[in-house]
């Protein structure tokens, strides 16, 4: 992929872009071919035919398709046949806004047609490139594959651009579009830190809550009871968990990336590999089978039981959202009580069971001495009431797992006793475990939370009291929320403090590797190496958002780790950045201080490492002989110098 990119709004067509292959075809650094004429004059020569420079500059200057063949010449002087190609990209608003000039050597092709006896050595497509060259740097399809989008091709010129993008970079046939990438929305899709999913993963906590109570009730005190009075609710929350699964197939999330993630098809594969079985599970309308008559007995109250799982990712979900102070004490102790009326279900079906099951001893047991205490005896074919044995028996369950009991309702029967005993264990562990620990356990699990928590009650604050635009206000929302899920509320600096320097360096070393081994540092010694990381950090961009402006003081020098960027200058785009490239500022060791001749604005999300010039260069003042290589070098490595204030003019 031999290619540049020209600025059709410039002057000449200025290079915004130049592709690994183009400077390995004709020997030029990419420093040296930014902002000339995408005409490339720079490559001709004496037999380069003077109409073909005529139709080159009549495609440029009617922004028309051309391939034409041409003669040029390499920077060392070596002359090639090149195959040119000019096609023009359109913007959203059918503007044309660059040129795609591909250039394709042609010469063993020429001679062999020409069976001519030209000395074919000299016309070798071969260039000594320079030992400094960086191959891996430069990435011209990640580029193209930023920058391009689905494109109309309704006329005969998209339908070549398109046929000529594949032969470039093995696309799958979509026109680029020149313009910010567009967070990409799928219709009808719910943000995850709305209002809306906020109250509705309240609402469904609660209706988890009221199946974690029901359904053991109705399994010990309902039994085959077909008339019950919870049917009509149990019907309705099946209803909310099904529309439950419905929305999380159009609920957001944030991945692994930082980006929140709004396109359907990527949301659905997100929730069926995480929670779709247990949600589809708890939301098996089981209330059905009464409506048709099927005789199931407690049996379908058991199978309820698999709705209980939910709580588990309800109570995982509902912690962004809770202060944990005083809610968390709450939600344990509703699940202190929760856990006694589990008990109490099970305490009261074991004196069901000794009454139906066990004649021998029936008389001894707990429901028929409640019985006698209420004058409802149990001979008499009556029962105590459902209600007042329900009471009796979580009276009975809390008192045993909080202390030793009272002795006003005993076990007395085997089961029951065996029961008691683990109760009462029971209530040990949990003494120890939640009440004891209660302190412990919310500063260790949520302090980083609380800390999310207390960050975003400053930043809605913020927005109330300055009255922050809506549009602005999502964004600063969207990249907090993105950070946040990048770093978990890490404070590298803080974490690192406490560490000696030398460890400090080789953990910077392994952090920001990717700027640290590129070329222009591969003469320095491994100390030099653990200064300059501790002067480097990492950013973020969202689309759209300005790294630096026109006339900004230049403090960093950036490397690009993925993504792709702008330049503007004057509002004309004068180069664009893909990953792998280097920019910012040379290094002067007599004027340190520069300022920024252009705008740099995100096409899309990027990340960044970005190396302190003022650090850098006090990292510098202590290995001399490595600074004065650094500072000659950086100059042909930028990309694009932002202290460079070149004109867009002609250099032959």
């Amino acid at each position: 992929s031999n290619f540049v990119l020209g600025n059709a709004q410039g002057s000449g067509g200025p290079i915004v872009y130049c592709s690994d292959g183009f400077c390995e075809l004709t020997g030029y650094f990419r420093a040296q071919v930014m902002a000339k004429s995408c005409a490339c004059k720079f490559l001709y020569g004496n037999d380069t035919e003077e109409e073909e420079k005529e139709k080159i500059e009549e495609a440029l200057q009617n922004k028309t398709e051309l391939k034409t063949e041409i003669m040029m010449y390499k920077k060392n002087g070596n002359p090639f046949w090149c195959l040119l190609d000019i096609v023009p990209i359109k913007n959203e608003k059918r503007q044309v806004v660059l040129f795609l000039v591909s250039h394709k050597d042609i010469t063993r092709d020429k001679v062999i047609y020409n069976d001519t006896n030209k000395d074919e050595d000299m016309l070798s497509p071969h260039t000594d490139l320079p030992e400094n060259y960086n191959y891996g740097r430069r990435r011209s399809r990640a580029v193209l594959y930023q920058l391009s989008g689905q494109f109309d091709n309704k006329n005969k010129q998209n339908n070549k651009a398109k046929n000529k993008l594949k032969q470039l970079g093995n696309f799958s046939g979509s026109m680029p579009e020149y313009k910010v990438q567009e967070v990409q929305k799928s219709r009808f899709i719910i943000v995850h830190y709305g209002i809306f999913k906020i109250g509705w993963d309240w609402l469904i906590l609660l209706c988890t809550f009221y199946i974690a109570i029901m359904v053991p009730y109705n399994a010990a005190f309902q039994g085959r009871d077909r008339s019950r009075d919870s049917v009509y609710s149990d019907v309705v929350v099946e209803i909310l968990f099904i529309i439950d699964i419905l929305l999380n197939f159009r609920t957001t999330f944030v991945s692994k990336g930082g980006q929140v993630v709004y396109m359907s098809r990527l949301i659905a594969m997100n929730y069926i590999k995480g929670w779709f079985l247990l949600d589809l599970l708890a939301a098996i309308p089981f209330d059905l089978l009464y409506a048709f008559q099927i005789d199931t007995g407690t049996f379908i109250h058991l199978l309820k039981v698999a709705r209980l799982l939910r709580l588990a990712r309800l109570f995982q979900k509902i912690d962004r959202y809770s202060q944990y102070s005083i809610l968390v004490v709450t939600l344990l102790m509703s699940m202190f009580a929760l856990g006694a009326h589990w008990l109490a279900c099970i305490w009261y079906a074991i004196g069901q069971s000794e009454l139906e099951n066990n004649p021998s001893n029936w008389s001894v047991g707990w429901l028929y001495e409640l019985g006698e205490r209420l004058d409802e005896p149990i001979i008499n074919k009556t029962k105590p009431d459902v209600t007042i044995s329900y009471l009796t028996a979580f009276y009975f369950t809390c008192s045993s797992i909080t202390s030793v009991g009272f002795g006003n309702v005993s076990a007395n029967t085997t089961a029951e006793k065996i029961f008691s005993v683990c109760a009462m264990l029971i209530g040990a562990m949990m003494h120890a475990v939640v009440f004891g620990n209660v302190t412990a356990i919310i500063q260790r699990m949520y302090a980083r939370r609380a800390n999310f928590h207390s960050k975003t009650k400053d930043l809605k604050d913020f927005f109330r009291t300055h009255h922050i635009p809506k549009e602005l206000k999502q964004r600063m929302q969207e990249y907090f929320q993105t950070m946040w899920s990048m770093n978990h509320g890490i404070d590298i600096n803080e974490v690192l403090k406490d560490f000696p320097e030398e460890m400090r360096g080789e953990i910077n070393l392994q952090l920001h590797k990717e700027v640290l081994s590129l070329p222009i540092f591969e003469n320095a010694t491994q100390g030099c190496l653990k200064s300059i990381s501790l002067q480097t950090k990492r950013v973020f961009c969202a689309p759209a958002e300005f790294l630096t402006r026109r006339g900004d003081t230049v403090n960093y020098i950036y490397y690009l780790c993925s993504g792709s960027m702008e330049v503007l200058k004057d509002d004309m785009v004068v180069a664009i950045l893909g990953k792998g490239d280097l920019f910012g500022s040379d290094i002067s060791f007599t004027e340190p201080v520069s300022t920024s001749h252009g705008d740099v604005r995100s096409l899309a999300y990027c990340e960044l490492q970005c190396i302190s010039i003022r650090g850098l260069l006090d990292a510098l003042a202590l290995y001399p002989e490595f600074a004065d290589k650094f500072s000659e070098d950086i100059q042909h490595d930028l990309t694009y110098n932002l202290r460079d204030c070149r004109e867009d003019e002609e250099k032959v």
